[in-house]
């Protein structure tokens, strides 16, 4: 969580809840992460992300790590580089998304990165829904709304 904010998340038969209180004052941020897949995650045979989520009319962020195979650039920015995609929500009920690994950008810490860096599907190391006052890259999230908050993920899977 960013600053004030504060959340929790709890796994229901209806999915995976994220709750909580979003301050921007020094931060602007929530977020709920995976732990880390070990041995990562192999999506290579896939096309993207698929989500089911009430997200009560909010652009969230899904984020995506990844190991690399060329150690140099895994030494310089493993565990900071991020794939991200925004999600946008209908005001009610759930809405299906599909993200293409190919809509993924990458970004450390909200900002574009210029690395020549591809996403890596065979290598995910951890999945993180936000809901940010950044979007996109270097971008601020029209979406964003500050106060109470109650998200529903109800499923997350890959699509070939």
């Amino acid at each position: 969580m960013g600053g004030l904010s504060n959340s929790s998340c709890e796994t229901t038969s209806d999915g995976l809840i994220f709750s909580g209180n979003l301050v921007e004052k020094g931060g602007g941020f929530i977020s709920c992460r995976s732990p880390l897949f070990c041995p990562p995650l192999n999506f290579s045979r896939c096309q993207g992300f698929k989500l089911e989520i009430d997200g009560d009319g909010r652009t969230l962020k899904l984020a995506v790590s990844c190991q690399f195979s060329n150690p140099i650039i895994s030494t310089l920015i493993s565990g900071r580089l991020k794939w991200v995609a925004s999600i946008p929500t209908e005001n009610t009920g759930t809405s299906a998304i599909q993200i293409p690994f190919s809509h993924l950008e990458p970004a450390i810490r909200a900002k574009s990165v210029s690395l020549p860096v591809e996403f890596q599907p065979s290598y995910i190391t951890r999945i993180q829904l936000l809901h940010s006052k950044f979007g996109q890259p270097g971008q601020l999230n029209s979406g964003f709304r500050c106060g109470a908050f109650r998200i529903l993920l109800r499923s997350i899977s890959t699509y070939a």
